[in-house]
């Protein structure tokens, strides 16, 4: 990860933006599933690669331990949302930088159309309609450039 992209380098950045629950065993959590977001779900990422120009590969990607790596980011999101949801729809209640480091994850689920329980649908729909994510994502519609290995048939 460029440390751009490191959530604790970002949240020196900007304090204010109060990107980590103000809790400390919430925010703990929060990092704990951030990291593991970071450093695991290779089967996923590997057979389900991140395609925002793509809705339409339901049935496709589900290559060896995709299954395994879907059911523990759907129980991180139910465990989450159960333990530190309340007062809003993200993960920790308000958006957080756990929710950006789940948001790739978000859309692969999105693209690949796997079917997900009420607790993670609903978690995926409001960072899929969150203002920032909605942004982000019509910029990135506007690049210019295909990655071939990330365009599956």
């Amino acid at each position: 990860m460029g440390i751009a992209r490191d959530p604790e380098y970002v949240n020196e950045l900007f304090p204010d933006a109060r990107l980590w629950p103000s809790g400390r065993d919430a925010r703990a959590q929060a990092r704990a599933v951030a990291n593991e977001m970071h450093a695991g779900f290779i089967a996923l990422r590997t057979h389900m690669p991140m395609n925002l120009r793509r809705r339409d590969l339901k049935g496709k990607g589900r290559g060896p331990g995709v299954d395994d790596d879907i059911a523990r980011v759907c129980e991180i999101w139910r465990d989450c949302r159960a333990r530190w949801g309340a007062g809003g729809d993200f993960l920790f209640g308000t958006f957080s930088a756990a929710d950006a480091m789940f948001a790739p994850v978000v859309t692969r689920l999105d693209t690949y159309g796997i079917d997900l329980d009420e607790t993670c649908g609903a978690y995926s729909r409001a960072v899929l309609s969150l203002p920032a994510f909605m942004e982000w994502h019509e910029a990135a519609l506007k690049e210019p450039w295909v990655v071939p290995e990330d365009e599956i048939d």
